[in-house]
């Protein structure tokens, strides 16, 4: 279970960081980059706890499509940024893919 906690927190603060990327405007505005600096920071000790009781490929595709979906909901509602329907196709599969990986990879579980 502790795994799934580390995983969570690795997420949310990839989310983070990459959501601060834009207010940073190039690295030129100082609090933006510190929250995208720490943001990463923590998010790849996160992900490094989690890899010590999870497949590197398995943590990886669970962080990089949740955390791609959650992208999208906060450009969307934090940006303005447009969700068209192929955007939103593309993370439905995204979250689609994710929960195969946990329901029935043999993988995901050791």
């Amino acid at each position: 279970m502790q795994k799934w906690l580390y995983l969570a927190l690795a997420i949310v603060a990839e989310v983070i960081a990459t959501s601060a990327l834009k207010s940073s405007a190039g690295f030129s505005n100082p609090w933006p980059t510190a929250l995208v600096v720490a943001g990463y920071a923590t998010a790849f000790y996160f992900l490094s706890l989690t890899l010590n009781s999870m497949p590197v490929g398995i943590a990886y595709a669970i962080w990089s499509g949740v955390g791609t979906v959650l992208i999208g909901l906060v450009a969307w509602l934090v940006h303005g940024q447009r969700l068209d329907l192929p955007a939103l196709l593309g993370m439905a599969l995204i979250v689609a893919g994710v929960a195969v990986i946990n329901l029935f990879s043999k993988t995901a579980s050791h």
